[in-house]
């Protein structure tokens, strides 16, 4: 293992594309999930107010998972490289229960395939995101993270209508196995499919077109990894990382809190909220497929308002300092989520959408842009999946208390969940101004 002659040189624009294309796959399976995993839950019996516990299974696994990724990524070098192998594992293993989860009988086989594929996705997602500040010079960190931004939002934007489009373009879309009432349609199936492929193939395109740089002391590598082996060190470290997390991480925590709080409100109720209030849909109808299959274009047009806005993000940087950028972004969002339920017919949501897209660029890009300068390069891995705790807690407290919120004074409405989460961000939008940034924008070296 020999170190690189010049480990960080700037990339061109395709090098950093190739470097951050299997986010797209990541998004695609994820965002199969964000659109239907309510619909699902609900086709196999659950009821409305029961929802957001079954979600908990994404924040939990996020939780516990990212931090012992990210250590351990941190402490690992093979013929693979370092985060390579953590990220095709995850791929590998999200693919599988991607296939398996539309041929779900029961709502507990669902429930359990969602922790399975949750736990593959944050098995490839940590170590993605420390993947980028390895290979990336700082002065190009930002470009980085704005470019995965970019490919997140072409991933979710194909996954988020591929239902619709294989209703509406193909005809496909009538219920199969099991009683009418609790069948998954077809097209909600084959997407699943469909989405499993496109997630393995992004990961391994960007496998075998990326290079990661040894660590540039093998000795002070090697000597490092058995100072730090097994579960004890990892908890001291986790200990000694939360009490001396950077400032920029602490004040970043309070607006991802209030940010992923929204978040969930809006990926727990926003399909099956339009498909009851503006489609008159209950769950065995054919008005209630059709609401959720009319949520997953909204979701395609907030996703693909965020992968054009990406474009206006990688010019902004180079001007305005991250903060004000993401303060701007997330007021838009949470105004455009929290008007959602003064809306009455199905094209007026993609009003709303434009605002929730903006926002979304913004969270997949802004913070990492911020918190990545101030965190010390040996442990890049670990202090990203210690800032995952302030994106997992707030929607572990989500799934907690809208369960109890939807059993009590929302009643069960749906939408008032929808608006709540609308206002969560705009709550965000002002904390993000108490952030300290480390550096200005720097000028991007290598323009798209």
């Amino acid at each position: 293992m020999q170190p690189a002659p010049n480990p960080k040189p700037p990339l061109e624009f395709t090098a950093i594309w190739n470097l951050s294309f299997g986010f797209a796959g990541i998004q695609f399976g994820w965002g199969l999930q964000m659109a239907n995993m309510s619909a699902i839950f609900e086709y196999l019996g659950v009821q409305e107010q029961n929802l957001a516990i079954l979600w908990v299974a994404a924040p939990v696994t996020g939780l516990l998972v990212q931090p012992i990724i990210g250590y351990c990524s941190d402490r690992t070098w093979t013929r693979l490289g370092r985060r390579k192998p953590y990220i095709l594992f995850g791929a590998i293993a999200a693919s599988a229960a991607l296939i398996a989860m539309p041929y779900s009988p029961f709502w507990w086989t669902a429930a359990a395939l969602l922790w399975i594929l949750d736990t593959a996705v944050n098995v490839s997602m940590e170590p993605f995101r420390a993947f980028v500040a390895d290979v990336l010079p700082e002065s190009q960190h930002t470009i980085g993270y704005t470019v995965q931004s970019l490919l997140i939002g072409l991933g979710a934007v194909l996954s988020s209508a591929l239902p619709f489009i294989l209703r509406q373009g193909f005809g496909i879309g009538a219920s199969t196995e099991g009683p009418p009432e609790r069948g998954i349609p077809l097209n909600v199936q084959l997407a699943f499919l469909l989405g499993a492929s496109a997630y393995l193939g992004a990961v391994l395109y960007t496998i075998f077109t990326t290079r990661e740089y040894p660590p540039p002391d093998a000795d002070a590598f090697r000597r490092r990894q058995a100072e730090s082996a097994g579960i004890p060190a990892f908890f001291r470290e986790t200990i000694r990382g939360i009490a001396h997390m950077p400032s920029t991480m602490r004040q970043l925590a309070l607006v991802q809190f209030f940010t992923w709080f929204g978040l969930f409100c809006m990926w727990l109720y926003f399909s099956v909220a339009i498909a009851a209030s503006i489609f008159k849909g209950e769950p065995d109808s054919p008005a209630f497929e059709r609401g959720v299959d009319w949520g997953g274009v909204c979701f395609a047009v907030y996703n693909g308002v965020g992968l054009a806005f990406s474009f206006v993000l990688l010019r902004a940087v180079r001007y305005l300092d991250p903060k004000y950028i993401h303060c701007g972004c997330l007021m838009a969002g949470g105004v455009g989520l929290a008007s959602t339920g003064m809306v009455s017919h199905p094209y007026a949501l993609f009003i709303p959408m434009i605002g929730i897209g903006i926002a979304w660029a913004s969270i997949l890009s802004m913070p990492y842009a911020m918190l990545a300068p101030s965190l010390p390069p040996e442990k890049m891995g670990f202090y990203m999946g210690i800032f995952n705790f302030f994106i997992t807690i707030p929607q572990i407290a989500a799934s907690g208390g809208l369960t109890l919120a939807m059993h009590t004074f929302l009643g069960g409405n749906r939408m008032a969940a929808v608006i709540l989460g609308g206002f969560s961000i705009v709550i965000a939008s002002f904390l993000v101004l108490s952030v300290e940034t480390s550096q200005a924008p720097k000028p991007n070296p290598s323009p798209p």
